[in-house]
């Protein structure tokens, strides 16, 4: 019925009327809401009394006032245009009650209205409080919502309470059963699910042994994925040939974690019997020791391992003296020896599957994983919870490769690697047997370890064959003949088009211009190439001060006098300093660093910094300096008070951050846009000093060449802690190996013989 009065188009046109830019998942919201309402008058379910009565909520409130007039005026509506469509909907919700009214046989002229049948006003209260509930409880998303995701301006405890009221009249009228609330009420909400339950959710075969002869190729065709109202992905295909590794990369905010929990949630139509799993975020700590926690994700051979102590117990019941039967009664010889023979035979094949899998070894493999993964022989016996994020991040990719799926997701698993970590990983995976989805801005990664580059870009998936360094080239060779294929159909389409522009109305050219007109709608439609767009970062060069700028003398550090971290450290650095700190983790590179920002104060020695020396510090865990709930915009007027918006934008904006994205919730931003507003944070300190711990982790490639050239014309000092061997290179000019609790100047020729000394390459 509510076609009738308007459809999806009029509304939209009708709302965009009174606010152009309206934030999209407000006018969805407000379509839905006003459809809604129009459903409820028209089928005469809204209750009985004066029109005006009739169209407000259950709870009296005028929907018009209470609702839509505030929204569309608190997102920028001019207040006469406002009322203007205030006044239209108001006429639409009096016809869409007229029309209720008269399908239940009501008449207005006739006093108040009856209802047709008796209500059961406790029932509809019951709906309404299941409904409130489902609203507010579901982790839910506007999956159909189009265009840019912003920040919105709506009042959410308002939008919460009519979410509510919508979902208990759909239940009502039993129009679906689940009501999918506003992205913007939702928000934050997730489960906590065991990490071996997610993998029995996930991978609802278990019996992988099973599986063997089947194709584990993996096919995907014309698929669209959206998230928070933005699309993501439209028409795309994904071909994952079994035994090759993927790299899938693109720029920060386009998509690419999103497509890999789609397909680890089996979102996407991934058969059932490809295993899958996917390292996303830390694991669980509990009691449970490192080395256990990895030998137990292999949720096939614990289950073989609980069946062989089950049948293992049957038999030796069954060499009791006097064995019983089910119903109590004693079994015959004859029966116990059928018994011992049909256990035994299972008993065999649970052992012959515990054998193919190599169960005895599945030990000393886990702890192979975990030795290369950086953890000592006593950290293995350590309890999950001791571990810090980091680790615990280690243990969940330990966990993965321990299991050996058919299809592996990977999300910057090298983010919390040190360098010897990260050449283990590159070795490992590079020999790894099945299918690997690795998400990477690691460019020498890339080259080490993937077979194909798949490239995320414009809502769609370009697939290439080779590593980082052919698809580089090869993605230039290809975009020149885009350009070229689309230049020549241009020009071909123009001559057509004049051709038709001349002769069309001439009798004796016209059927000569009508076989031109077919022509050219036959033409396939084209699009140009997509012009990458330049990613520029600034760092405002500081004033000059005289040496001594910042050094440490004899400097000791611990937290105990029988836990020293380091000892006897010299450093000098000057205002051209490009140092980069190198070691394996744990050696205390991040306590170096706080030692000398000033954050910790050592046991012995001196720190000297100049009294007029600004140091600004990204650290490793930079979401811990952003207040997430604000937007980009509002965490800077928060720390540097007093300036205009305009001039917070253009901070942002010298980092990327440009248009509608400063106006977006920082928790809502991906992981490269938040380092990108954490370095506005820095340069709006105008240090002289910039001392970066891991500051590569979650950029895109894009972004890290830009972060180098930045540094590379600040004029101020640079110390940075990096497992990124281009980033290092391409920065600085000398290199500090933090090890064994001392500090000393690498001698070498760079990053390269660095990690070589550490980690030799295999003969």
């Amino acid at each position: 019925m509510t076609e009738e009065l308007i459809t999806s188009a009029e509304l939209d046109k009708l709302i965009a009327s009174c606010v152009p830019e309206i934030d999209t998942t407000i006018s969805d919201y407000l379509e839905g809401y006003v459809k809604d309402r129009l459903a409820s008058l028209a089928s005469g379910l809204s209750g009985a009394g004066p029109p005006t009565a009739a169209i407000n909520d259950e709870d009296g409130e005028d929907p018009i006032k209470g609702a839509i007039r505030p929204i569309l005026e608190s997102s920028g509506g001019d207040t006469k245009r406002v009322g203007s469509v205030c006044d239209q909907l108001a006429k639409l919700f009096e016809r869409a009650t007229a029309i209720g009214r008269e399908k239940h046989g009501q008449n207005d002229a006739n006093g108040p209205a009856k209802l047709a049948v008796p209500v059961n006003m406790r029932a509809q209260q019951a709906h309404i409080d299941k409904a409130a509930r489902l609203a507010q409880t579901r982790p839910t998303d506007l999956a159909h919502t189009k265009g840019r995701v912003v920040a919105s301006q709506v009042d959410t405890e308002k939008l919460r309470k009519a979410e509510a009221r919508i979902a208990a009249k759909l239940q009502k009228r039993e129009l679906r059963s689940d009501y999918e609330a506003s992205k913007i009420v939702s928000e934050g909400q997730g489960s906590t699910i065991d990490d071996e339950e997610l993998l029995l959710k996930v991978n609802p075969v278990i019996d992988y042994t099973s599986t063997r002869g089947k194709s584990k190729d993996t096919h995907l065709e014309d698929f669209d994925i959206s998230y928070a109202g933005h699309r993501i992905l439209t028409g795309a295909s994904l071909h994952l040939t079994y035994g090759r590794r993927y790299g899938l990369i693109g720029r920060n905010g386009i998509g690419k974690s999103t497509l890999l929990r789609h397909l680890s949630r089996r979102e996407l139509p991934v058969p059932t019997y490809i295993s899958i799993l996917h390292v996303e975020q830390e694991m669980h700590g509990d009691d449970t020791t490192a080395l256990r926690s990895v030998v137990k994700a292999n949720i096939f051979r614990e289950q073989l391992l609980k069946e062989e102590k089950e049948l293992s117990a049957e038999l030796t019941k069954l060499e009791e003296e006097d064995p019983f039967g089910p119903n109590g009664e004693k079994l015959t010889k004859m029966e116990i020896e059928a018994k011992k023979n049909e256990l035994g035979t299972q008993l065999n094949t649970v052992m012959e599957k515990l054998a193919d899998i190599g169960s005895d070894e599945a030990e000393a493999k886990a702890a192979e994983i975990l030795y290369g993964l950086g953890f000592s022989a006593s950290d293995i016996q350590r309890p999950t919870k001791s571990f810090s994020g980091g680790w615990r991040m280690r243990l969940s990719l330990a966990r993965a490769l321990f299991c050996k799926p058919d299809l592996l997701l990977l999300d910057e698993p090298t983010n919390m690697l040190d360098i010897p970590a990260v050449v283990w990983l590159e070795r490992y995976l590079a020999k790894w047997p099945n299918t690997l989805l690795v998400v990477s801005h690691d460019r020498e990664f890339l080259d080490e370890v993937a077979t194909d580059i798949i490239h995320q870009h414009s809502e769609r998936l370009d697939q290439y064959r080779g590593n980082f360094a052919s698809f580089w080239a090869t993605r230039e060779e290809r975009r020149k003949n885009q350009q070229r294929e689309y230049d020549s159909q241009m020009q071909y389409r123009q001559h057509l088009q004049e051709f038709i522009d001349k002769w069309r109305y001439n009798a004796k050219r016209a059927p000569q211009a009508q076989m031109k007109i077919k022509i050219l709608e036959k033409l396939p439609i084209l699009t140009p190439p997509e012009d990458d767009k330049a990613v520029t970062f600034r760092f405002p060069n500081p004033d000059k001060i005289s040496p001594p700028v910042l050094y440490m003398d004899n400097v000791t550090f611990g937290y105990s006098p029988d836990r020293i971290i380091l000892r006897n450290v010299n450093i000098d650095m000057q205002m051209d300093a490009r140092v980069a700190i190198v070691g394996p983790n744990g050696a205390g590179k991040t306590t170096l660093l706080k030692l000398l920002i000033g954050n910790l104060e050592p046991m012995s020695g001196i720190v000297h910094r100049h009294g007029r020396l600004r140091i600004a510090y990204f650290s490793q865990h930079h979401v811990d300096q952003l207040d997430v709930n604000l937007t980009a915009v509002g965490h800077l007027a928060k720390m540097f008070p007093g300036k205009s918006q305009e001039e917070y934008r253009r901070m942002l904006g010298h980092f990327g951050i440009s248009g509608m994205t400063g106006l977006q919730t920082i928790k809502t931003l991906s992981g490269g846009q938040k380092s990108r507003v954490a370095f506005a944070t820095l340069a709006a300190m105008h240090p002289h000093f910039l001392v970066l711990d891991e500051p590569t982790n979650h950029l895109d490639m894009e972004s890290i060449d830009a972060l180098t050239m930045a540094l590379n014309e600040f004029r101020g000092g640079v110390v940075i802690v990096s497992h990124d061997e281009r980033f290092i290179d391409s920065v600085c000019t000398e290199m500090w190996v933090c090890a064994n609790g001392v500090v000393t100047k690498f001698k070498g020729e760079g990053i390269k013989e660095y990690k070589n000394m550490i980690c030799p390459p295999e003969t």
